[in-house]
């Protein structure tokens, strides 16, 4: 979904004392607090940059000290916590040899604003309640300025040069989101850029690296650009390699020739980015083996002589030949009938997901409706929705997007979002139930 308008106000993150409280860092690479936990709590392994004070019911004693070595244990948390990494089979995701279910929301807001970390498991307790067991987040947020950030960054620009973040307000908070998220038993598909400016975004690559006002699909074609975007990749993905709480990486949010801006070169065709999915994919499973790659795109089909819009491939998305490229594991397609100019949105849509089950059976690898929503008559639309991603076979679904109301205030709501109190809700839980149900 393009994103509009602000997010909301941040807060500040809480100072520690000497004891470390639930849910924050106790130790990791780097770390120079403190790495004993309140009374009740063990100091967990969560990745070699982060380990976290949890309640585990096993611990014994008042405090638990961690090593900041570069120990790669396991988590020695609740059973709840996710172990083992999804695989693909067929059409399915599966987990040790089982069918593993998708189903959840987006939460894009939930390592870019400075919650505090009771709030973002909150926020993630609020979404594994409807029976959800992934969640897609962003992982990017390009800055040309420092001071401009509300609050966490993962990339600044200094001129045409990138610079990542591994601080506190960087990747070492997306480490608390990751844990917070495995704390909830919930595992994380997440995005490395977006084709729209919100949080930066490709066109930072394309006018740092080339100029302002340059082409936005030279992100797909230049080698200086790839070249750059894969040096974040590098340093984002192989982060974390042997972390079982990632589901999976995509490539970008929403890819097409076109971004924000107006600026086109008139040459991207499906073709370009088909090749730009092959490369990019190929070089994820070359850092990273044990986790899944899919493209985050709208799922757009090529066939030019559509009177349909989002069937004639003018974006430079062709769904099949993208969920056809080997170092793809998984499709994905967004639903947006009223932003696409399609009605009624519950048949039209209806239809749009039982196109998608097809292709899905055709190159017979598992695909997602990873993002879905209207604005009027949510209900209604949404059970028409989702009883055809059941009865089509459609492998899983995330809806746009969850909602908390938190002691911050409420989370982004750009006219989508279901809060725990709202009508959606509980047909959210329903649907997880049936889907788990259907295998």
């Amino acid at each position: 979904m393009k994103l509009v308008g602000a997010v909301f106000a941040a807060i500040s993150l809480a100072t520690f004392s000497n004891a470390v409280a639930v849910w924050q860092q106790c130790g990791g690479l780097q770390y120079t607090g403190s790495t004993t936990c309140d009374s009740g709590l063990t100091c967990v392994y969560i990745n070699d940059y982060y380990y976290q004070c949890q309640a585990v019911s096993s611990t014994v004693g008042s405090t638990t000290t961690a090593s900041t070595s570069t120990s790669t244990s396991t988590s020695t948390g609740s059973t709840s916590t996710p172990t083992g990494f999804v695989k693909t089979s067929g059409q399915k995701f599966t987990l040790n040899g089982s069918t593993f279910t998708v189903v959840g929301s987006n939460a894009y807001w939930i390592g870019l604003t400075a919650l505090s970390t009771a709030n973002i498991n909150t926020a993630f307790a609020n979404i594994a309640a409807t029976g959800a067991t992934v969640v897609r987040t962003w992982g990017f947020n390009e800055v040309t300025s420092t001071s401009s950030s509300s609050y966490a960054y993962y990339q600044s620009w200094s001129g045409s040069t990138p610079t990542v973040n591994y601080g506190s307000n960087g990747l070492a908070s997306f480490d608390n989101v990751v844990a917070a998220a495995k704390a909830n038993g919930l595992r994380l598909i997440v995005a490395l850029t977006n084709n729209w400016s919100d949080y930066g975004g490709m066109d930072v690559y394309v006018n740092q690296i080339l100029g302002s006002g340059q082409p936005h699909d030279y992100f797909y074609s230049n080698s200086q650009v790839i070249s750059a975007y894969k040096n974040y990749v590098k340093a984002f993905v192989g982060r974390y390699v042997n972390e079982p709480g990632i589901l999976g990486w995509e490539l970008a949010n929403e890819p097409r020739c076109t971004g924000s801006t107006s600026a086109k070169s008139g040459s991207c065709t499906t073709s370009t980015i088909t090749s730009w999915v092959s490369t990019l994919s190929s070089y994820i499973k070359s850092i990273d083996s044990n986790h899944l790659v899919g493209l985050g795109d709208e799922g757009f089909f090529n066939e030019p002589s559509s009177s349909s819009y989002p069937y004639q491939g003018s974006e430079g998305i062709d769904f099949a030949a993208n969920l056809a490229v080997s170092s793809i594991d998984f499709g994905t397609f967004h639903l947006y009938p009223e932003g696409w100019g399609q009605s009624p949105s519950d048949t039209w849509g209806a239809q749009w997901i039982a196109d998608h089950a097809t292709t899905q059976k055709s190159v017979n690898k598992p695909t997602i409706l990873e993002e879905f929503g209207v604005t009027s008559s949510q209900t209604t639309t949404y059970t028409t929705w989702w009883n055809e991603v059941i009865s089509s076979g459609l492998t899983g679904d995330l809806i746009w997007q969850a909602g908390s109301h938190l002691s911050s205030g409420d989370t982004p709501n750009d006219g989508y979002a279901v809060y725990p109190d709202g009508s959606v809700y509980p047909l959210e839980t329903a649907h997880a139930a049936a889907l788990k149900s259907r295998g």
